[in-house]
């Protein structure tokens, strides 16, 4: 049986061997003859298409806020809040006492009264420098990192030992049970932003990535 001329291309080719000099192609997903196959490959993906899930978050969204955090925050909004309001009042007694005191009528000024005021004076700015500490803080409650924690918790522990000095001077004055109950909520409100701030939850919240 003869298969024609090998050396003429237009002729009949021998069974099983290639046409015109290309190999055969085998059907797609099927390895060819000899060969080797490939796995095919996954379309690639986006880098950095969504989040780790974190403490108060979820996979595939970015990390929240933990819900202490969010208190802390608040209660350092409404402390400034008060601390601005006792800091100017406080001011205006100040420049009253000591616009009373320069005239005794003698004709010299009064030294006991001029000290109270300047005492007044000092306690309004350190009440408002506290007020203008804990705004800040707040702020930077939702972009700050570690920096942020460790200073929330110098000013709790400032509050706290604040809150424990007026607290006892209350007792010993004999206060009423107002001023009692506000020296109470002044402590409970220094140890909530204390806790806010050590808590594991916000320590993960102030150390995560940012991109």
């Amino acid at each position: 049986m003869s298969f024609g001329d090998p050396n003429n291309p237009y002729g009949q080719q021998p069974q099983g061997q290639p046409g015109y000099g290309y190999p055969q192609q085998a059907p797609q997903g099927i390895p060819p003859q000899g060969g080797y196959a490939y796995p095919q490959q996954a379309p690639m993906g986006y880098p950095n298409q969504s989040y780790p899930a974190g403490p108060g978050g979820y996979a595939g969204m970015p990390m929240q806020m933990p819900g202490l955090l969010k208190t802390a925050r608040v209660l350092l909004f409404i402390i400034a809040g008060l601390q601005l309001i006792v800091g100017a009042f406080a001011l205006l007694g100040a420049a009253f006492l000591s616009s009373t005191s320069k005239d005794d009528g003698y004709g010299s000024s009064s030294s006991s009264g001029q000290m109270a005021a300047g005492l007044i004076a000092a306690i309004a700015l350190i009440a408002i420098a506290f007020a203008v500490w804990a705004i800040v803080l707040g702020v930077k409650f939702g972009k700050g990192g570690n920096a942020t924690r460790i200073t929330t918790i110098v000013y709790s522990v400032l509050f706290l030992l604040s809150s424990v000095g007026n607290f006892a001077n209350l007792g010993n004055s004999g206060a009423t049970p107002a001023a009692m109950l506000g020296g109470v909520i002044g402590l409970a409100i220094g140890v909530v932003i204390l806790i806010a701030a050590v808590n594991k939850d916000s320590v993960a919240w102030f150390n995560r990535p940012r991109y």
